[in-house]
């Protein structure tokens, strides 16, 4: 990225605007983070004439509290935010001519037939997505067909991301705090690795869907057996089936692995090197001890 470029983020209150400013920040790049409601479309549009921004990025959106649960009952909210506000966003990106890099959701399929867990087949950015079993996935896969059009958006789907610290919404954080778990393999993302990497991305002003994982896929009990070894060996866990699960939920979870073939080869392009989900993980909990045991938080 040059130095006349200037990098707008949307969603500034939420954890992944947060940390990818600080990268930013840490890079020597001039960056603002946004409380502007990207609904609100002739806010976005002043915005985006007043800071005129080389790259934006939406981390807006909502997710429910304390879970994916609260869409359900939130269905307006939930479409108000997750549909109308990124495709307003990427509309009004694509009239001034601003590269716009959106992170989504992979939670958008469901293990099938053809899609069996460990069998190296996972789905690719052209498979029709499956889950429906939350509205909060519902939405993200609607408006991603629709954000599809758009030739100056970058999608990227990430899928149960990972910090290196505590954080209340590290994917590992929440499954340590529950009282059982499901040991099911899935795809995660690990952001120490791949949020520089969709900066690289980014100043290449890539576009399309890509499936923003490690390669590979992992269970619960794979996770937590390594943050065991690493973090917490007093830590113990219980597990309990999907169907048990579906009893204290309101909405159902999505299981996947995704393909990241196309990731792979487009950031191999780019010099960018990303770890097999398994080295991944193990790097990461080896960081988070650090962290841990200086009383800091996720650094880059």
């Amino acid at each position: 990225m040059t130095a006349n470029d200037r990098h707008l983020i949307f969603g500034a209150k939420g954890w992944i605007a947060g940390l990818l400013k600080e990268l930013l920040e840490k890079q020597g790049k001039e960056v603002k983070a946004t409380h502007v409601r990207f609904e609100n479309r002739e806010a976005v549009l002043a915005e985006l004439d007043d800071y005129k921004p080389t790259h934006v990025y939406n981390c807006a959106g909502v997710t429910g509290r304390p879970n994916v649960d609260w869409c359900e009952d939130n269905k307006e909210a939930t479409i108000r935010s997750n549909v109308i506000g990124t495709l307003n966003l990427a509309d009004c990106c694509f009239l001034r001519g601003i590269h716009m890099t959106n992170y989504a959701t992979g939670c958008i399929y469901q293990y099938d037939e053809t899609h069996q867990p460990r069998s190296g087949h996972g789905f690719t950015e052209e498979d029709e997505p499956n889950f429906g079993g939350s509205y909060y996935s519902y939405t993200k896969a609607m408006v991603e067909k629709m954000i599809r059009q758009y030739s100056n958006v970058l999608t990227l789907r990430l899928r149960m991301p990972v910090s290196d610290d505590l954080n209340p919404r590290n994917f590992v954080t929440k499954i340590t705090k529950y009282e059982r778990v499901v040991d099911i393999p899935n795809s995660n993302t690990i952001l120490y690795e791949l949020l520089p990497a969709s900066l690289k991305m980014a100043e290449a002003k890539l576009t399309g869907v890509y499936s923003f994982t490690n390669p590979g896929a992992i269970s619960h009990n794979e996770v937590l057996t390594l943050y065991k070894k690493h973090v917490d060996p007093a830590f113990s866990w219980k597990n309990f089936s999907l169907e048990e699960q579906s009893k204290v939920i309101k909405a159902g979870r999505s299981n996947c692995e995704l393909d990241t073939t196309k990731l792979m080869a487009a950031l191999n392009k780019l010099g960018v090197k990303i770890n097999e989900i398994h080295t991944a993980y193990d790097l990461c909990f080896q960081r988070m001890a650090k962290n841990i045991k200086a009383g800091k938080p996720m650094a880059w």
